[in-house]
């Protein structure tokens, strides 16, 4: 009988405890991407400063003009050093 009752009770524990993490963040090569950076970088106080400021513009302007990739890098970039200077 506990084995019948097993699977539900780890679905449910597993369910359970996805449901407390937070959402994946989403890594694609695509403009959207590219938003979700610099909504991320607008949100931290160091990105107003050096170097953050001009990866960031660096970033913006590769994502607007197709290049995507390079300017995902730029932008991940500019939050990393936004970070280590808090």
């Amino acid at each position: 009988m506990s084995s019948i009752l097993a699977p539900p009770t780890l679905l449910l524990s597993l369910v359970l405890s996805a449901a407390a993490e937070p959402s994946p963040r989403v890594t694609t090569d695509t403009a959207e991407y590219c938003n979700s950076l610099v909504l991320r970088l607008a949100e931290l106080p160091a990105a107003k400063r050096e170097p953050s400021r001009s990866l960031a513009a660096e970033g913006e302007r590769l994502c607007g003009t197709g290049h995507v990739r390079t300017g995902i890098a730029k932008l991940r970039r500019a939050v990393r050093a936004a970070m280590a200077s808090q």
